[in-house]
């Protein structure tokens, strides 16, 4: 079979970026003919399989004068949020693209084209190709688009529509398919999330030094809870003097989403009574390592699918505590049994993914109950985490 997968933005980096390039390893092991088109920077380098052609769209180039439009607000680069984009620029997004992929759809004539995110670039790739088998995947940025954002609104819902099957990661985001593009259920599928069983394993006991770990990964960002994590942890120190500043270190890995943010976040961390290291954007393997060397996983955001973090943090043998996100308990519940996992109430939202500011004390409060739990939780489990895999999701994909 012949596959093109599409995706706006960087295929190497974010959540949705590390689902296209997995899939894309999986169907090379199957055998199949691929091709790739992504929106990057001259200077990015992109690493896929041996064999797989890369179609490159240039940002901040002479045609496409702008920085990469990134489905999330705050990108772990430089970024164009959707909402700033004037008509001409959208004329520049959609002659770009067209350019490349028109000529390559032509050339290759891939059986299956694959679009990540349900959102613009989806919606112009099922109007110029009506009679191409053409699958979308929902990757929940998609739908926060959609409910915060005017651009193009009702045109990406019509062809969102005429997608010929939708992906979603869980029941939540399927329902908000359904709900916000008023598609059939019965072109949706759940599929899950997959994760490298290759690179995230237990690779031995953890540091038995008499110092809990505890560590981080995602954007070093307000949405993602950092800024609430690093106040809970200040709370800790009051409430529970016992866990004394050398016995706890945290671990922040990711790049900055906003660099004023960022500066506070560095701010709030040099006046938190446990040491914070701030370890950059890791390769997956880098990663791993600090997974099996800390003892919990935290990710307390404020908007979030099925997060890739949490299922390879507990392959790793991590304890969790994450925010009771829609859906993800039972999902977790499902596919994660046995797994040590700390749910945390949400705080009252508004936009979709703003905390209202006057709940997030009560959070804060929630989330350092449910960390102190987790430090005095000594006993190690394993989460059964053998149901998930890319090989699975990609068998489902092809039906």
């Amino acid at each position: 079979m012949r596959i093109l997968s599409i995706t706006a933005q960087k295929p190497n980096s974010t959540g949705s970026g590390v689902y296209l390039t997995e899939l894309v390893k999986e169907f090379a092991l199957q055998g199949h003919e691929q091709a790739v088109v992504a929106g990057i920077y001259r200077d990015d380098e992109v690493e896929l399989p041996d064999g797989v052609e890369f179609y490159p769209v240039y940002f901040c180039s002479e045609r496409l004068p702008y920085d990469i439009v990134g489905m999330s607000d705050e990108m772990p680069y430089k970024s164009t949020r959707y909402c700033d984009m004037t008509p001409e620029m959208v004329e520049q997004f959609r002659a770009s693209f067209f350019e490349v992929i028109s000529p390559l759809v032509e050339q290759f004539q891939p059986d299956l084209i694959l679009c990540h995110h349900l959102y613009l670039l989806t919606a112009f790739v099922r109007q110029w190709f009506p009679d191409k088998k053409i699958y979308g995947f929902c990757h929940n940025t998609d739908l926060r688009q959609m409910q915060k954002t005017d651009l193009e609104r009702t045109f990406i819902a019509e062809q969102i529509r005429k997608l010929d099957r939708i992906f979603v990661p869980q029941t939540a985001q399927q329902d908000g398919v359904v709900d916000i593009y008023q598609v059939d259920i019965e072109k949706t599928m759940i599929v899950g999330m997959g994760y490298n069983n290759k690179i995230f394993y237990v690779t031995g006991e953890k540091p038995k030094d008499g110092v809990t770990r505890i560590v981080f990964a995602g954007k070093i960002a307000e949405k993602k809870g950092v800024m609430s994590l690093i106040r809970s942890l200040s709370l800790l120190g009051k409430k529970a003097p016992h866990v004394q500043k050398g016995a706890l270190q945290v671990y922040l890995a990711g790049s900055a989403g906003n660099e004023t943010e960022y500066r506070e976040i560095q701010r709030l961390a040099e006046e938190c009574p446990y040491e914070i290291h701030f370890l950059g954007r890791l390769a997956q393997p880098a990663l791993a390592k600090v997974y099996n060397e800390c003892d919990i996983f935290t990710l307390p955001s404020f908007f979030d699918g099925l997060p890739l973090t949490v299922i390879e943090a507990l392959a790793c043998g991590d304890r969790v505590v994450v925010s009771d996100l829609p859906g993800i308990q039972a999902w977790l519940g499902e596919y994660a049994p046995g797994a040590d996992v700390r749910y945390v109430t949400m705080p009252q939202m508004r936009n979709t993914d703003e905390p209202v500011p006057e709940s997030l004390p009560e959070f804060e409060e929630r989330l350092a109950k449910a960390l102190l739990q987790s430090i005095h939780t000594k006993e190690r489990k394993i989460a059964d985490v053998s149901k998930i895999s890319w090989e699975g999701i990609a068998k489902k994909v092809l039906g």
